[in-house]
């Protein structure tokens, strides 16, 4: 007999790539994972009647809207998910927590310091009312990051010193490729560094359990202008003769200093000609160092500096056996996860917190202080000086 559990009954904003991830991960965790609560796909909500209706069918929505407020008004919507771009989070998010609902909100959290520091407050509030929210940086739920962070918190490492993160892309190599929403700061709030750059500084501090104190960046923006797309809905599109200025960084580079006293450098690109989703992380310490990068995200590189130098060196981690964390609801070792499951391990994560009553992680105020760093590499990038993360 089927255990009856509570429902969750989700509303979806946003359908396009985000949207996409979400929506597998809310049908898959369920069937995969033994939830305390039973997700239902309520609702998507998108401004294309057509096309929101359409998106629904195929991605296993019961019904959609064109009003992310209907959504909100809808007294049997418990929690909200945010997949839209970075303009609208504050307005979308705040809201959903002022009418009772929980929210899990994409990053970057926002587009400026202001609208984090206005939503972290508003989740605070709801938070006194068993109201919960967080925010989606999935990397986190990657099983060699998790291996990564123990291993540092146990020690294995002694003391860090160096910190290397990249995140690589090169969708943006082309000249000609068209403009969309992700090149227009006014909709993005920033480029490489907000869109890809705010997942290794939150992979870094969430490995090191410690937060970056101050930073020197530079921004460049390599392409001006591109073509305006027909539809500017993605990632790509077909170009029009018409073209429109690119008003964010396609490339961030920044050094940094741990709360700890660590050195770290840091790299996000939408320029690096034939990486396509490459995030590397390596962390030196007195004792050992790890090495991670995602396009081979089933192993994590560790070297023990205790061990005697004949068998010494990096040793290859394949984390897939059961006791490493999500692994164990999958396959059998060895049969690799891949990007989807993060978004899986996300679900899983949150709808285990709500059912327990505890703050779900990453929160806004984690988010918050990301976008503060953010906020400093660009402010540093302007004034070519070191600036301060403020606590």
């Amino acid at each position: 007999m089927t255990e009856h559990k509570p429902a969750l009954r989700v509303g979806m904003i946003g359908y396009a790539f985000m949207g996409a991830a979400h929506s597998q991960a809310w049908r898959t965790a369920p069937h995969f994972f033994d939830l305390p609560l039973a997700p239902e796909m309520a609702v998507v909500c998108g401004r294309n009647a057509a096309g929101v209706a359409e998106a629904a069918a195929r991605l296993g929505w019961a019904s959609s809207s064109t009003s992310w407020r209907s959504v909100l008004e809808d007294d049997t919507i418990d929690l909200v998910d945010v997949c839209t771009p970075g303009d609208t989070h504050a307005e979308i998010a705040i809201a959903a927590l002022e009418a009772g609902k929980h929210v899990l909100c994409e990053k970057p959290l926002a587009n400026s310091v202001a609208e984090a520091e206005a939503m972290t407050a508003a989740a605070e509030k709801a938070a006194a009312h068993g109201v919960r929210a967080m925010v989606g940086f999935t990397y986190r739920r990657v099983p060699a990051i998790a291996l990564a962070r123990k291993l540092v918190a146990d020690g294995r490492l002694g003391e860090v010193r160096h910190v290397r993160a990249q995140y690589l892309q090169d969708w943006l190599v082309d000249a000609d490729a068209p403009l969309s929403w992700r090149l227009d700061k006014a909709k993005a709030g920033s480029g490489a560094l907000g869109d890809i750059g705010a997942h290794v500084v939150d992979l870094t501090q969430h490995i090191l359990g410690e937060t970056i104190h101050e930073v020197s960046g530079q921004l460049e923006t390599f392409v001006k202008e591109r073509p305006v797309a027909e539809s500017s809905s993605g990632l790509s599109g077909q170009a029009g003769t018409e073209r429109g200025p690119v008003t964010v960084d396609d490339a961030a580079v920044f050094l940094a200093r741990f709360g700890g006293g660590a050195l770290g450098v840091f790299e996000a690109t939408r320029f690096a000609t034939g990486r396509k989703n490459a995030i590397r992380i390596e962390v030196n310490g007195s004792k050992g160092s790890i090495a991670f990068d995602f396009e081979d995200m089933n192993v994590l590189h560790f070297h023990d500096a205790t061990i005697d130098d004949l068998e010494g060196g990096f040793r290859r981690i394949v984390v897939t056996e059961a006791g490493h964390p999500w692994v164990s609801a999958w396959w059998p070792p060895g049969h690799g996860l891949g990007y989807e499951h993060g978004f899986t391990h996300q679900v899983v994560d949150l709808v285990t917190a709500l059912a327990d009553g505890t703050q779900p992680e990453p929160s806004f105020a984690d988010g918050l202080q990301v976008q503060r760093v953010l906020a400093a590499v660009e402010t540093s990038s302007d004034t070519r000086s070191w600036q301060e993360v403020p606590a």
